[in-house]
């Protein structure tokens, strides 16, 4: 199909007949339900996505119908698709609808998909792709046009349920949490960690299922972003701005822009350094002491990190394990594991392509935690582990079968107070992980001491 019988975006009118157009797909929102106009009695499915053919000109596209033609399409099109479209009407938008709900486009009209007339295929001509596809990584807006994570905390409540742009580095992606919503249908929410020179952490909230796929497919801890449209709110439990993504919200990954490309070089500096991983609350400001119980029942209970000092025997503790499983090796960039010896990350969102690969190997250990109300598994990892250890994961291999059942019963079944950081997490099964940030064998007088300070505040 030549690309010559394509109309462009910018030349769409009411007025034509069986128009033909194709772009890249740059967002997509999640399928909802509407009633028939001609019976209320017969539910619809609707879903719209946002299609660009060139860097000015973009336009929203509605497909409304059965269940079966909008979960087909919806499944077979994603972000960074680019899409042949027969056949569409073209309709002038409601802008009151559109200025709400939808992302703001420089086209005066809209698209509508009717199930029996309207055709989407995805586009094989591969000139008219390699023409599209870099469009991808061009804002919606004015790259110029955004407030810095700087801007965002001075300006405090004067922006609160204002939509703004924004332009930062990805500092960490959390996992995606499941709940049910007060009408009883499932919902979903994750949250991810942005940055910039200014800033070393705010919040990004999405809610929605393809904003969510969006991130997790498309981004990774150190890429930059242009978030067109995103909602800040003030949140009250953090006492601070936090963004969220709704359906307005178009987010445009790793940018062609000037402003995104000295942002992405900060990012890399920092990613490099580790300094993103140096976010943990230090040891000397964690104070509070908890038995397990309360550690797992406040975790469940905030959305934010938990940090506590638990005194409890260490009652498993997998050091003679094979080396596979107690040693891993990571890509220095973007955390990914990997297998010893290899020369690449198999990571394919790893922002380290095309550099010369890196990687760092260290202590990947799995360690329970018992008191008198019960048990905890946690995560200790380097360099935490070669201080508690007194070795280096180099020094370890060079140890014996009996210098290791030795250094494991050195910890086993000792006293021991650790620092913890708990957090939610889909993950397991329990809902939540832990992680030692630091651990040392007490005396008894300390463990007494400490365990009678339980008991008091029981």
């Amino acid at each position: 199909m030549a690309a010559m019988n394509y109309k462009c975006i910018s030349e769409l009118d009411p007025k034509l007949s069986n128009p033909m157009l194709v772009g890249i797909i740059i967002g997509k929102t999640d399928i909802k339900h509407s009633p028939a106009r001609k019976d209320a009695r017969v539910d619809r499915l609707l879903f719209s996505f946002t299609i660009k053919d060139s860097p000015d000109f973009f336009i929203n596209v509605l497909a409304l119908g059965s269940d079966r033609y909008i979960n087909t399409m919806f499944n077979s099109y994603n972000i960074g698709d680019v899409v042949t479209i027969e056949n569409p009407l073209v309709a002038i938008k409601d802008l009151e609808k559109e200025e709400r709900f939808c992302p703001t486009t420089p086209s005066p009209y809209r698209l509508i998909l009717s199930e029996f007339y309207s055709q989407v295929h995805l586009c094989v001509d591969m000139v008219t792709k390699d023409r599209l596809l870099p469009l991808i990584h061009i804002p919606v807006k004015d790259s110029k046009d955004f407030y810095n994570l700087g801007d965002i905390q001075a300006c405090g409540n004067n922006l609160d349920g204002s939509f703004i742009n924004i332009l930062a580095a990805v500092k960490g992606i959390g996992e995606m949490k499941l709940f049910q919503k007060s009408d009883g249908c499932p919902g979903q929410r994750m949250e991810v960690k942005l940055f910039d020179e200014l800033v070393s952490s705010f919040s990004l909230v999405c809610w929605d299922r393809e904003a969510i796929k969006q991130v997790q497919t498309s981004v990774c801890k150190g890429a930059v972003i242009f978030i067109a449209d995103a909602k800040i709110t003030f949140d009250s439990f953090r006492n601070g701005m936090t963004a969220t993504v709704n359906s307005k919200t178009i987010i445009t990954v790793n940018p062609d822009t000037q402003e995104a490309g000295l942002l992405y070089r900060y990012a890399a500096e920092m990613l490099k350094s580790g300094a993103l991983e140096q976010d943990d609350m230090p040891l000397e400001s964690i104070t509070a002491v908890y038995t397990v119980a309360q550690l797992k029942e406040k975790s469940q209970e905030s959305p934010e990190p938990v940090y506590g000092i638990t005194i409890s025997f260490i009652t498993g503790f997998n050091l003679d394990s094979s080396f596979s499983k107690v040693i891993k090796t990571r890509c220095t960039n973007c955390k990914f594991q990997v297998t010893e010896g290899m020369q690449y990350c198999s990571n394919q969102l790893c922002p380290g392509k095309g550099q010369v690969f890196s990687s760092t190997t260290g202590f990947d250990l799995l360690m329970d935690l018992s008191d008198r109300t019960g048990t905890l598994q946690c995560n200790l990892r380097s360099p935490v582990a070669d201080a508690m250890l007194g070795c280096t994961t180099e020094q370890f291999t060079r140890l014996t079968e009996t210098d290791r059942s030795a250094l494991k019963w050195k910890f086993l079944l000792e006293t021991s107070k650790t620092y913890v950081k708990m957090f939610r997490s889909t993950r397991t099964k329990s809902g939540f992980r832990a992680v030692v940030l630091s651990c040392s064998l007490v005396d008894t007088d300390e463990a007494t001491q400490h365990t009678s300070a339980q008991l008091n505040e029981d």
